[in-house]
C-alpha cells in the first residue's frame, strides 16, 4: 500500500528523472549546434594547443617538406637565396629598426614568429627581413625606411576605407576643430552633438555610447544585453571575431574558459534551434565578414599547412540567414548585435544593416569612424542602453572610460560624418560591389592565363587568396609579393584589404604585381606536387610530424628540431 510519504518520493524520483532528461536534450541540442571543426569546440581547441610540441625545418627538411626531389629542392634553395638577398638589399634599414626594437616590444615578437607555419618560421626569420617601419603613406601607397614605395594590401586592419590621404585630412581638420579646447576630458566640445544626430540616422537607432576601441564597444554592447535581459549567455558563431576579450573569444589564445558563451555554427538550422528553445541567451553577435567564410576563423598564412583554405560569399545566402536569427531573436527576446568594426562604412553609407536590409538591436562601430583615429561606438534602442534602474537606483550597468569621447577623436569623427554625408562620398559607394566582382574576375582570368593555382575570393574590397593545388608552400607568396612592392599585414595572402574608392590604374599594377609574384613563385618550384598528393594526405603527414615531435620532446624533456615524416637525418649527413 502507497503511503503518502512513498508516493511522494515517486513524484520527486518523476520529477527529477523528467528535469534530467530535458537537462539531457538540452545538452544535445547544444552539441549538434556547434560546429565540427575546432574551432566549433573551444575547450578541445584550448587542450590540444597546450599539447602540440614545438619542431622546426632547417635545411634541407626546410626545402623537401613534401618530398620534392632533389633538382625542386635545390631550385627552391637558390630561390630562397636569392630572395633573401634581395631582401637584405632592398630593406637593410627597415629591417635593422625592427630588430632593435623586437626584444622590447611583444606584438612585435608574435607577428613575426606567426606569419608562416611555426614549422618554416625560425628558418625565415633568419633569412627574410623586411621589417615593420614605413615612414609615410600616399595615395594607393606606403613607402618604408627605406624609401621604397608598397602598394597598401593591409588596409590597416580595415581602417581605410577611403585612402590615407582622406584620413590625414579628417585628423588635420579636426584637430583644428577642437583646438581651442584640446585635450581636455570629463566635459564634451560640441562637435559630439552633431557626430550622435549623425550616428543616430546611420544606425536607425535611439542612443549612442562612445569607447576607445571595438573591442570595449563590443564588451559595453553585451554588458548592457545582459543588464536588461537578466540573462547569461552570450551567442557567437563559429570562427567570428569580436575582439580580444574574454568572453567572445573562448578558444586558442584566452588562457581560461568562457562559461558563459555559447559557439554554435553559423548558417546553421541546430544554431536556430538552441536560440528557440534556451532561456539563458542574453545576446547574439553578427560580425558580417563571416559571410565570407562561415564557421572558419580568420585566413592566416600561419595556418597555411596546406590547400584548404576556402572563401565564398553568396549576399543572397547569408541575408536570408540574418533574416533568420532576426526573427528567432524578435520571437525570444534575445538582443541582436551586429558587431560592423570591421566591415562598417565598408559596404554601404548605412553599414551592413542597410546592405543586408536587416535591423539589429544595438550595432557597434569602430575603426574608420574615429576619422583614423581610435574609436568604438555603440548604437542602440533607448531601452537597451539606459545604464541604470529608476525603480533600483543601486542596481546600475557601469561603462566608463578616461578618454571615451576625447575632443580629438569626435573631430576627427565629425571631419569623417561630414564627408560621409556629401554626394561626393556616397557617391563612391554605387556600383560597388559590380566594381570590386569585375576586378576580382579580371584577376582570375589573368592567373588563369599564366597557369598559377592562384585564385582570389572576394566580399567587396576584403580579398583571400585562394590556392587550387595541393602545397606545403603556399605561405612563401607573400614574401614574393613584398618583392613586387605590395604590403601585406602580418597574416598574409590571407587577408588583402583595399580601399573602396581605389583608382583603376592603381588596381590594374597591383594586379599586374599578384600575377608577377605566382609566376616566379611557380617559376621557382614551390608548387611542384606529387601527382598522388592531396590537402588530406598533407594533414596526415602533419600529424605524423606532430606525433613524432610528441614523442621526441617527452623523451627528451623539451622540444625537437626535426620532426619530419621520414627518419631525421644525422648530424653527420
Amino acid at each position: 500500500m502507497n503511503t503518502p510519504s512513498s508516493v511522494a518520493l515517486i513524484v520527486l524520483g518523476t520529477l527529477a528523472a523528467l528535469w534530467l532528461l530535458l537537462r539531457l536534450k538540452q545538452r544535445i541540442e547544444l552539441s549538434r549546434a556547434k560546429h565540427r571543426s575546432l574551432a566549433g569546440h573551444a575547450r578541445w581547441s584550448r587542450r590540444l594547443a597546450k599539447l602540440l610540441p614545438h619542431y622546426e625545418f632547417d635545411d634541407p627538411e626546410f626545402f623537401t617538406a613534401d618530398d620534392a626531389p632533389r633538382d625542386i629542392a635545390q631550385a627552391r634553395r637558390g630561390a630562397f637565396a636569392r630572395l633573401a638577398d634581395l631582401f637584405a638589399q632592398r630593406f637593410p634599414r627597415t629591417a635593422a629598426a625592427s630588430a632593435e626594437i623586437e626584444r622590447g616590444v611583444s606584438d612585435v615578437q608574435f607577428t613575426a614568429r606567426y606569419r608562416v607555419p611555426f614549422q618554416f618560421s625560425g628558418h625565415v626569420r633568419r633569412h627574410l627581413k623586411a621589417g615593420n617601419f614605413l615612414q609615410s603613406s600616399s595615395g594607393a601607397t606606403v613607402t618604408d625606411l627605406d624609401g621604397n614605395p608598397l602598394y597598401d594590401l593591409t588596409g590597416s586592419y580595415g581602417v581605410n576605407v577611403f585612402g590615407y590621404d582622406f584620413y590625414k585630412g579628417c585628423i588635420e581638420r579636426g584637430a583644428r576643430l577642437v583646438a581651442d579646447l584640446g585635450p581636455v576630458l570629463g566635459g564634451y566640445h560640441p562637435v559630439l552633438a552633431y557626430n550622435v544626430k549623425r550616428l543616430r540616422e546611420i544606425s536607425g537607432l535611439d542612443e549612442v555610447s562612445f569607447h576607445m576601441s571595438g573591442t570595449e564597444a563590443v564588451m559595453q554592447a553585451v554588458r548592457l544585453a545582459r543588464y536588461h535581459t537578466r540573462r547569461t549567455h552570450v551567442v557567437r558563431f563559429c570562427g567570428a571575431y569580436h575582439g580580444w576579450w574574454g568572453d567572445v573569444q573562448p578558444g586558442v589564445g584566452n588562457p581560461i574558459a568562457a562559461r558563459e558563451t555559447y559557439t554554435l555554427a553559423d548558417m546553421s538550422e541546430a544554431s536556430l534551434r538552441v536560440l528557440r528553445r534556451r532561456r539563458d541567451i542574453a545576446c547574439v553577435l553578427i560580425n558580417p565578414l563571416q559571410a565570407m567564410h562561415p564557421n572558419a576563423n580568420a585566413p592566416s598564412d600561419s595556418m597555411l599547412i596546406d590547400s584548404g583554405r576556402a572563401a565564398h560569399f553568396d549576399r543572397a545566402a547569408y541575408r536570408e540567414w540574418l533574416m533568420k536569427v532576426r526573427d528567432v531573436c524578435t520571437a525570444r527576446g534575445i538582443v541582436l548585435i551586429f558587431d560592423e568594426v570591421f566591415m562598417g562604412f565598408r559596404l554601404a553609407a548605412g553599414g551592413a544593416q542597410e546592405y543586408f536590409g536587416v535591423r539589429a538591436d544595438m550595432v557597434t562601430y569602430g575603426k574608420t569612424l574615429g576619422g583614423g583615429l581610435p574609436v568604438g561606438v555603440v548604437c542602440g534602442r533607448r531601452d537597451l542602453m539606459k545604464r541604470f534602474r529608476e525603480d533600483r537606483p543601486a542596481d546600475v550597468c557601469f561603462a566608463r572610460g578616461t578618454f571615451n569621447s576625447h575632443p580629438y577623436v569626435m573631430g576627427a569623427m565629425h571631419e569623417f560624418l561630414v564627408a560621409l554625408e556629401s554626394e561626393e562620398f556616397r557617391c563612391k559607394y554605387a556600383g560597388l560591389d559590380t566594381c570590386w566582382d569585375r576586378r576580382a574576375g579580371d584577376l582570375n582570368a589573368q592567373l588563369g592565363g599564366a597557369g598559377v593555382p592562384l585564385r582570389v575570393a572576394h566580399f567587396s574590397t576584403v580579398w583571400s587568396l585562394i590556392f587550387t593545388q595541393p602545397s606545403r608552400y603556399n605561405w612563401m607568396l607573400q614574401f614574393y609579393l613584398r618583392a613586387e612592392g605590395l604590403a601585406l599585414s602580418w597574416v598574409g595572402t590571407g587577408r588583402l584589404i583595399f580601399r573602396i574608392d581605389l583608382p583603376d590604374d592603381a588596381f590594374a599594377e597591383i594586379s599586374k604585381r599578384i600575377v608577377a609574384a605566382a609566376v616566379a613563385m611557380h617559376r621557382d618550384g614551390w608548387w611542384w606536387s606529387a601527382p598522388e598528393v592531396t590537402n588530406q594526405t598533407i594533414r596526415r603527414r602533419v600529424r605524423s610530424e606532430t606525433l613524432r615531435a610528441l614523442g621526441l620532446s617527452r623523451a627528451s624533456g623539451r622540444s625537437t628540431h626535426r620532426a619530419s615524416g621520414r627518419e631525421a637525418p644525422s648530424s653527420t649527413s
